[in-house]
């Protein structure tokens, strides 16, 4: 059975742009914190500072990780549902409810699919 493409189609789209401000904001955070510190900063400022550098590091590492995880679960779901498709183009008489009297045969002609008629060159 396939279904009909959902989340994962939107979430594929907005997959670059997560990456972007998943990495932007972290940088922004740590240019923040290296313009508050000290113009002469002690070794203790020095080491809180490169600490930032390294944990910045690796929350934006974690976050490019994490995105392409989702990316890849994206793309198995998008293989799995494959091409959205329509069964049949043909229209039904009815509904759930059968009809009380017989349908004439112009009402049965609009129902069918037109018939292809093939040219002889």
């Amino acid at each position: 059975m396939r279904a009909a493409s959902g989340l994962e189609w939107r979430l594929w789209r907005k997959l670059p742009l997560i990456a972007l401000a998943g990495t932007v904001l972290p940088l922004l955070c740590l240019a923040l914190v290296h313009l508050l510190s000290d113009s002469a900063p002690s070794a203790a400022e020095l080491r809180r500072v490169q600490m930032m550098d390294y944990v910045i590091g690796g929350v934006i590492v974690f976050h490019w990780s994490m995105v392409v995880t989702v990316g890849i679960g994206c793309v198995i779901v998008m293989v799995m549902k494959g091409p959205g498709y329509v069964a049949d183009g043909y229209r039904v008489s009815h509904s759930d409810q059968p009809r009380a009297t017989l349908e004439t045969a112009e009402e049965a002609s609009a129902y069918r699919l037109p018939e292809v008629v093939e040219r002889s060159e």
